[in-house]
């Protein structure tokens, strides 16, 4: 079975050196940059399972990186790691493709426990190359005047081409997925942000207006919110 890679960003050296050290003691493969900048040139021979990317990085910062990495790669977890913990900073992150936040400073026992939550959740194990998908993916759904690629995260409107957000991406496939059902607060929260905190919890109100701004193309389409409980998509 071939070991996790994990790609490490972090300009702080003492800091990179523990993280670096530490997660090659729990059993990853792990690359560690410094530059944001050379990222990308040692990217394509690791290919890394998932990323774990400080934002205060020279050259090329981490949000800038993050969203080249989602471009060419739309389903890689990516998890920012950094001090920067503001609301706008955290908004910033999850619109540029992250998926994930830990805040510093953090314990190695907090970053191994939300990989491997991250890797659960995108379907990522130790015995990757063997494991098949459980569910069958379409590759389009037709949602009113509108097309959605799920796999891809692209939103084809009236009017234009809307590329989502990975963030954005899982949310709508979570909603879309269980068609005229409900879908529980709750259980979007765990399987698309990994928690239910408060934080995470107002982050999910964001990303469900933009949504709906998304669809308002067409007045037959839909997010109802359910107070107390979660969301319908409806199209009608």
């Amino acid at each position: 079975m071939n070991k996790t890679k994990i790609l490490y960003v972090e300009d702080e050296p003492n800091l990179g050196q523990i993280v670096y050290d530490s997660l090659i003691l729990k059993g990853f493969d792990i690359i560690w940059v410094t530059d944001g900048a050379h990222v990308m040139s040692k990217f394509y021979d690791f290919t890394p399972d998932i990323c774990v990317l400080d934002i205060m990085l020279p050259n090329v910062d981490g949000y800038q990186l993050c969203e080249h990495i989602r471009s060419k790669f739309p389903a890689l977890p990516i998890i920012f790691l950094t001090a920067k913990t503001e609301t706008p900073d955290l908004v910033k992150g999850f619109e540029a493709g992250g998926t994930d936040y830990i805040r510093k400073p953090f314990s190695i026992e907090e970053l191994v426990i939300r990989i491997d939550n991250q890797l659960k959740l995108h379907g990522i194990g130790e015995n990757k190359e063997t494991v098949k998908e459980q569910k069958i993916e379409l590759d389009e759904i037709k949602l009113g005047t509108y097309t959605y690629f799920p796999k891809r995260y692209e939103l084809i409107t009236p009017s234009k081409t809307i590329n989502l957000s990975n963030r954005e991406g899982e949310l709508l496939k979570k909603l879309t997925e269980m068609g005229s059902k409900v879908v529980e607060r709750k259980d979007i929260l765990m399987q698309v942000w990994g928690d239910d905190s408060f934080f995470n919890s107002r982050n999910l109100d964001v990303y469900i207006k933009k949504l709906r701004n998304y669809f308002g193309e067409d007045d037959n389409i839909e997010i109802q919110t359910l107070r107390g409980r979660g969301y319908l998509f409806l199209v009608k």
